[in-house]
């Protein structure tokens, strides 16, 4: 009886095992089942990022080359407006030179008509007759006294060296001199006259000075 129990009982338990067993294996065909799945989405995904890499470097090859491009418009541009700026920059200056020149010459026009009347004075005092030299040294003076009236009317002044002292912002010492009743670098006597053209000097004044010590 007691072998008979034992047989009963490795009976039982073989079924089991063969249970078991059988379950192992499915679980291992579901495994194997899910890593080749996984190897699959793995590889999918892997080629979908390639893709997607290779469609980004060939973006960024274009890149560059777009970006030159557009430099390169830019400086041609560029150089355009460029020229166009020279080219205003050259008309500006030639009818700047052409006002100038036609200022000057309106200048020196209005300059010549005003010494036309001395013009005349001159020709009247040479047809004077040389015996009369009255008449000769009274159209002098007329023709003095206009010049000077046109050329103070231009802004032109006369350097006033009477009772002065020596200034060499306005007077040329070519000479000088003891004077004990005049102080030194006082102005003894004027050799020729000084001018000023609105307050800039044009020629100075050449005059002695004294120098007593």
């Amino acid at each position: 009886m007691p072998l008979e129990n034992e047989e009963i009982k490795d009976t039982a338990e073989k079924p089991e095992a063969e249970n078991t067993a059988q379950a192992s294996e499915e679980e291992m065909q579901v495994a194997a089942s899910a890593a080749e799945a996984g190897d699959a989405a793995a590889e999918q995904a892997a080629e979908d990022a390639g893709a997607e890499a290779g469609d980004a470097g060939g973006e960024q090859a274009q890149d560059p080359a777009a970006e030159l491009e557009a430099l390169k418009k830019q400086l041609a541009e560029g150089a355009e407006r460029m020229k166009r700026l020279q080219a205003d920059f050259e008309n500006f200056r030639r009818r700047t030179r052409q006002e100038k020149e036609e200022l000057s010459n309106l200048v020196v026009q209005d300059f010549i008509k005003e010494l036309l009347p001395m013009l005349d004075n001159f020709d009247r005092a040479m047809a004077a007759e040389a015996t009369d030299a009255a008449k000769f040294q009274q159209g002098v003076e007329m023709i003095y006294n206009q010049l000077a009236e046109i050329l103070k009317n231009r802004g032109m002044e006369l350097i006033d060296t009477k009772e002065a002292k020596f200034d060499p912002n306005f007077h040329q010492a070519v000479m000088r001199v003891e004077n004990p009743e005049l102080e030194d670098e006082t102005i003894a006597m004027e050799l020729q006259k000084g001018y000023m053209v609105k307050g800039k000097v044009i020629r100075p004044s050449m005059v002695q000075v004294v120098a007593n010590s």
